[in-house]
């Protein structure tokens, strides 16, 4: 499986990273080690010197079904070989219409809804930001303490995961507050008394599991009091399952563990394999707006339908399942190592959302970039953890690899 054959990176890499520093913007994400991709195929991956690695990040829990299936690809060609585009917000196309059915039927909550495609993550939680307002002509928004929602304005004044997303792009979109994550006395007994009346409140924006925040998993039943506060004062549960969603944690939707259905569900990520297409899904009753009111060139561009069709049904048969077996398998493993090495502080989150708290920033990023130069692609979260996000259908085996690799690494440390 992971076999690596040069000193890291590899000459042709050098090069090409070289040039990517002259060309490419500099306020990506500090690349948190030099790996350069040629090709991939399941989960294991290429680079340009010919380095072999096992991939437990899959594009930030993008590839779900793993580096190009057969079945997404088959799909994606055969789609772009009728048409690549034909924008949707103006004219009609069967597999838009297919996947905002397949959408609407796997969403919690047994009430007729309504989907809007986008191009992304941020996109779609922009969508239910406007959708919200729109629809109850209130203005202020509650999110959380550690909330991840995208980069663009609108999803960056809810965002509250590090300051360095923040610095120097205010002033944000006004009436967004925050409260701490899991705890519902702040937001009853000190923001509603002090600081927002409910009255007021359009939405509340919450991840069912916090992503970039640290894998966080909040308290048992805190969602489902947060949906009760949310009814009780008639503001919009909007639910962000961008990362947490498409199987990833056992269950079809994060929020499902809860026993919980929300106003709103947010997707992108996972749902089409690493094609581009977000998507918000709500029930119809809350899509009030007229149209013209918002719309998107790109958004449930047909390749990337197709590909999320295929996705859907690869999910839906089988990963799934194997989502929560593996998921098993890699906590048992994990708690282990809790046992077993000092660095390893804390394991949470669900299914195939798992992550180490380490506990210091340096030696989290010194443990993934040893855990790279053997042959393991892991990626940070949170202050000082390291998350495992691998495609759906990874084996046993494959956890197993991780596992092994991971437990040499923390021997050093």
């Amino acid at each position: 499986m992971p076999h690596i054959k040069t000193k890291l990176p590899g000459p042709k890499a050098k090069k090409i990273i070289a040039r990517d520093h002259k060309t490419i913007s500099s306020c990506y994400n500090p690349r948190p080690y030099p790996l350069v991709v040629d090709y991939a195929k399941g989960l294991v991956l290429t680079d340009v010197d010919g380095n072999k690695f096992l991939d437990f990040t899959a594009g930030i829990a993008v590839c779900s079904t793993g580096h190009a299936h057969p079945k997404v690809v088959a799909a994606i060609q055969k789609q772009a070989s009728k048409f690549l585009h034909m924008c949707g917000a103006d004219f009609y196309y069967e597999n838009q219409v297919e996947l905002s059915e397949r959408l609407a039927r796997l969403a919690p909550g047994n009430f007729k809804k309504q989907v809007f495609f986008t191009n992304s993550g941020a996109e779609a939680v922009e969508a239910a930001l406007k959708c919200a307002r729109y629809t109850t002509k209130r203005k202020k928004i509650l999110a959380f303490y550690g909330a991840f929602h995208g980069r663009t304005m609108g999803a960056l004044s809810l965002t509250n995961s590090k300051a360095i997303q923040r610095k120097h792009f205010g002033p944000f979109v006004p009436e967004v507050v925050h409260a701490p994550y899991g705890d519902i006395d702040f937001i009853e007994n000190k923001l509603f008394k002090n600081l927002v009346d409910p009255s007021e409140l359009a939405a509340v924006f919450v991840e069912p599991i916090q992503g970039e925040g640290g894998y966080i998993v909040p308290p048992k039943g805190f969602l489902k009091k947060l949906r009760a506060l949310a009814t009780r004062h008639k503001f919009l549960f909007i639910c962000d399952e961008i990362q947490a969603g498409m199987g990833r944690t056992g269950k079809m939707f994060a929020i499902e563990h809860e026993n919980v259905v929300p106003d709103m569900v947010l997707l992108a990520k996972g749902i089409a394999s690493g094609m581009p297409i977000g998507a918000l899904i709500a029930n119809a009753k809350y899509m009030t707006w007229v149209p013209g009111a918002h719309g998107s060139t790109f958004g449930g561009n047909p390749v990337s339908c197709a590909a999320a069709i295929e996705t859907l049904n690869l999910i839906e048969k089988s990963f799934m399942a194997n989502a929560k077996k593996q998921g098993d398998e890699l906590r048992k493993h994990l708690d282990q190592m809790a046992h077993d090495f000092k660095s390893v502080q804390e394991v949470r989150g669900r299914g195939l959302m798992q992550a180490i708290e380490i506990g210091n920033a340096k030696k989290r990023d010194a443990i993934a970039e040893a855990c790279f130069e053997k042959g393991l692609l892991l990626l940070g979260c949170g202050a000082s953890a390291i998350r495992f996000s691998p495609a759906l259908n990874v084996s046993k085996s494959e956890v197993l690899t991780a596992v092994k690799i991971l437990r040499e690494v923390l021997n050093q440390f």
